[in-house]
């Protein structure tokens, strides 16, 4: 019993690193909206999970006309 009670323990864990990995490393390259742009909290997480930093030249603003318009009003 203890040993199935570990290995749930165990792939759980896995399994919940692999999933922020793959969040921080997705969301890394997804259009960003402009209000997000500069979120230096997020860049701190993505960097310790995934290891990399995030590029910039790669990420597009999304929304860039809505965003445009918001700040106007």
């Amino acid at each position: 019993m203890a040993i199935l009670i570990s290995l749930f323990i165990i792939g759980w864990l896995a399994v919940s690193l692999i999933g922020t990995q793959a969040y921080f490393l997705g969301e890394q390259t997804k259009p960003i909206h402009q209000r997000n742009w500069n979120s230096e909290s997020f860049d701190r997480l993505a960097k310790s999970f995934t290891g990399t930093e995030t590029d910039y030249l790669v990420r597009v603003p999304a929304y860039s006309i809505d965003a445009y318009n918001a700040q106007k009003n």
